[in-house]
């Protein structure tokens, strides 16, 4: 009888690294289903407290929109985006590219707030 054991992940592969797509698939799906797109796949659990983190920050940026707007216009490409905005707007590293996936509207706004409000209810108990 052999035994088969799983290869450990390399290091660029970390869980945080591929949390963020995930979730924020999870919040550009909604989108394409309220204008009569696909039908929406719950995410699997992801850690509440990390969510809720990337989405206060993403609304703290969006109060800010212009300097995001002048800090991607200037940017190359994206590590250059994602340093910049750690650096003018005081996000985490999951928070900076978690933006750079979304777009600057106001409808998209509205529904990360009603997300971590839901979190926030959802934490309290």
């Amino acid at each position: 009888m052999t035994m088969t054991y799983a290869q450990p992940m390399p290091t660029r592969y970390t869980r945080a690294r591929l949390t963020v797509p995930a979730l924020w698939r999870q919040v550009v799906r909604s989108s394409a289903a309220a204008t009569g797109g696909e039908k929406i796949v719950p995410e699997p659990d992801r850690s509440a407290y990390t969510q809720l983190e990337i989405y206060d920050g993403v609304l703290a940026a969006f109060e800010r929109r212009d300097e995001v707007a002048a800090v991607l216009g200037a940017a190359g490409d994206r590590e250059t985006a994602v340093r910049r905005l750690r650096q003018e707007l005081a996000l985490t590293h999951l928070q900076a590219t978690a933006l750079l996936d979304l777009p600057l509207t106001t409808e998209c706004r509205d529904r990360i707030a009603h997300r971590a409000a839901e979190l926030r209810t959802a934490l309290e108990r």
